[in-house]
């Protein structure tokens, strides 16, 4: 029995932080009423209908055998759920549409200091961060809110969110469309092509607060938009809040209008599927991408529309696994590949890689460039380590290695006040997301903490990304 339990699935495959002081204190609860649960069966019950008939009617135009190739064997049609997930799923609404909406409280028979002890448990302090983890296990996929108070050092669940599809991505993003004040959302990329937003203010939400992209429906006349594969990585412009960006495996990168909901650019200038995405942290106009053609591009988004795109180019001779600015130099970026090797460049010299080494056994999954110590890099591998570099202009010295014992370690991401606090996911069931504070070991306190808290000088945005009409 226990034997079965070990080898279920169960691995934490994205993860997010978001910045204290950001999230209400108290998030709204969704109590739905019965007629609006029935609703949204009624609708998820319709979709699966639509998305059969639409596999069949697909399956007849395009697999239907000719005189020719009678004998030849149809491949079974395919609804490209590997985790059987869409009874979950739903249209949703338009931008700006909250579930809240049309919610209603119940009263759920509790004593009143039963309510208010379960309420202070619930509180979000100011100091708190949201973690936003990713989270599959067996045959459900979830999004998971961790509250992290670094002061009292607790770490626990708050909330989850069931999601359509096993995530694959998700980025936070302080813009709400429809609504003058900042927001407090997530987006979330899946196997499935359809990239859902949730509002982190509202717990035990049923539906998105809205999503990008749809499959289709020639029964209700939908117009089909957006990807058509697994989107592998999300890129929120924090200078031009109304955009965001999304790689997929359908080889291509979709630039979102987040008011209209729709794709505004679609750029196709990649042989294989697109792997990560950044905008960079001071230029609106300037997005960076990584392929599993073994290419990294810088894309001018002021030059780039569906038929045109304007780009530097270079070649990493490997799959790419991660890129990241580095918030210390604007000109620089790492980029970490599927053959363990880190390469950091120069965006001024189109020639190659200011230089390149050697990481990790296996792929390189992790990769952080510490926005508070200047020098301090940060890598995690699928070799199930996590390393602690100092860097310059001229290469990396390893400053510390330890093996977490989390089997394959997916992702890590860097707290936003403080880059000595480390999010960890990996696929190990029983430890598969961790905390990991970096000024625990002796190693690194030594090299680094007279740096920490630095500042990155960060240029205000120009008034460049003005001639982009988004």
């Amino acid at each position: 029995m226990e034997e079965e339990e070990q080898a279920a699935v169960n691995f934490i495959s994205c993860i997010a932080f978001v910045a204290r002081g950001i999230a209400k204190e108290n998030p709204e609860k969704v109590n739905l009423s019965p007629e609006e649960l029935n609703r949204i069966i009624a609708e998820t019950k319709s979709e699966l209908r639509d998305g059969e008939e639409e596999e069949e009617m697909k399956t007849s135009d395009d697999e239907a055998p000719s005189e020719n190739d009678e004998n030849m064997t149809q491949p079974a049609p395919n609804n490209g759920d590997e985790y059987q997930f869409d009874k979950y799923e739903t249209e949703g609404g338009q931008p700006g549409m909250r579930i809240g909406d049309v919610a209603v409280a119940e009263d759920d028979g509790q004593l009143p200091d039963e309510e208010d002890s379960e309420a202070e448990d619930e509180i979000i302090k100011r100091n708190d961060n949201l973690i936003l983890v990713g989270h599959i296990e067996d045959d459900a996929a979830t999004m998971e809110v961790y509250i992290y108070n670094e002061q009292e050092d607790s770490l626990y669940v708050h909330h989850d969110f069931l999601l359509p599809s096993h995530p694959l991505c998700i980025e936070w993003l302080s813009y709400d469309p429809g609504s003058e004040e900042p927001g407090n959302l997530c987006a979330i990329g899946c196997m499935d092509p359809i990239i859902t937003i949730w509002d982190l203010d509202i717990q035990d939400s049923l539906e998105p607060t809205f999503k990008l992209g749809s499959k289709g429906s020639r029964k209700k006349n939908k117009e089909k938009f957006g990807h058509t594969d697994a989107v592998l990585d999300l890129s929120w412009n924090r200078n031009l809040p109304h955009i965001m960006a999304s790689g997929s495996v359908d080889e291509t990168v979709i630039l979102w209008d987040l008011d209209e909901g729709s794709p505004h650019t679609t750029i196709r200038d990649f042989n294989e599927k697109v792997q990560t995405l950044s905008f960079h942290f001071a230029e609106p106009e300037s997005l960076l991408v990584g392929s599993c053609d073994g290419t990294v591009k810088l894309f001018d988004c002021r030059a780039t529309d569906n038929s045109h795109s304007e780009f530097t180019s270079w070649d990493v001779k490997a799959e790419v696994e991660r890129v990241v600015w580095n918030k210390h130099n604007p000109n620089c970026f790492m980029v970490s590949t599927n053959d363990g090797m880190m390469h950091y460049f120069d965006r001024r010299n189109a020639q190659g890689p200011l230089w390149q080494q050697s990481a990790h056994e296996k792929e390189v999954t992790g990769l952080v460039l510490a926005e508070h110590v200047d020098g301090m890099l940060c890598t995690a591998s699928a070799d199930g380590t996590v390393k602690v570099w100092d860097y310059d202009q001229n290469g990396a010295t390893l400053i510390f290695a330890k093996h977490l014992k989390m089997g394959v370690i997916q992702n890590i991401q860097e707290c936003p006040e403080n880059s000595f606090i480390l999010g960890v996911g990996g696929d190990v069931r029983k430890k598969n997301f961790q905390r990991l504070n970096l000024l625990d070991y002796e190693q690194v306190s030594n090299k680094f903490k007279d740096r920490s808290l630095v500042k990155p000088e960060i240029a205000p945005p120009t008034q460049a990304m003005e001639d982009m009409e988004v």
